[in-house]
């Protein structure tokens, strides 16, 4: 199967602190305590690029979710646009109605989400939420060309995310994940390119066929959502 994703290259100040999110994660998980020191960390950490980044984590170890409330910020301050695509749709209501929000306050939101999953039930449980956000006038689209692993979101062409993390519970809450947020133009219409790319290889969901379909789609739909919050 085709697979479609996006990765990021970090050079700077920004990457000691990603390495600094290993020996966290890896002494969590070993039982040990690692303690970072030149060894380990490159000493030349000053070159980087012309575009400011922050470094978002979060997971089990850690009290506050980070990377969800990140987000919820990121889409608080749209003004014109809102690209994400996920290749896992199960926001939990503070994302949701965030998005509903934006989107009936007249920025224009755009999901980019797969027609094609590896998960039958998480793509389900993903499906169950779109009718609130078409009728909210949400653009949703399926990718239909292979699978859409890409965790991005780009807001109003200067705030870009990119990242591990899913638009979901588990990344929320539940596992190790670390998404960068980057401060410029240059990323931004990269990713808007490479979002307009993308979006030749999707279906758009039209929102009076999507509330006419019949119960027996619907029905799975339903109950895969009460599952949520353990996707």
């Amino acid at each position: 199967m085709y697979w479609r994703d996006t990765h990021l290259r970090i050079d700077g100040p920004g990457v000691q602190y990603l390495q600094y999110l290993f020996f966290c994660d890896f002494n969590f998980c070993a039982g040990q305590k690692l303690q970072p020191d030149t060894v380990y960390f490159n000493s030349n950490q000053s070159a980087g690029g012309s575009e400011s980044v922050q470094i978002a984590a979060s997971g089990p170890d850690s009290p506050t979710p980070t990377i969800m409330l990140s987000m919820l910020k990121a889409i608080n301050l749209a003004r014109e646009e809102i690209l994400l695509t996920t290749p896992y749709f199960i926001p939990g209501e503070t994302i949701l109605n965030a998005l509903k929000v934006a989107s009936l306050g007249g920025v224009s939101v755009k999901i980019l989400a797969p027609g094609i999953s590896d998960s039958k039930l998480v793509n389900a449980a993903a499906w169950s939420y779109y009718d609130d956000l078409l009728r909210a006038g949400v653009e949703i689209y399926l990718y239909h060309k292979g699978f859409i692993h890409v965790k991005t979101m780009v807001v109003d062409d200067y705030i870009s995310i990119v990242g591990t993390a899913n638009m979901d519970y588990r990344s929320f809450d539940l596992n190790f994940e670390v998404n960068a947020l980057v401060y410029g133009e240059t990323l931004a219409e990269e990713l808007r390119r490479s979002f307009s790319e993308d979006l030749a290889g999707a279906g758009r969901i039209h929102p009076e066929r999507w509330t006419k379909r019949p119960i027996y789609k619907q029905l799975p739909e339903r109950i895969a959502r009460l599952l949520s919050p353990l996707l």
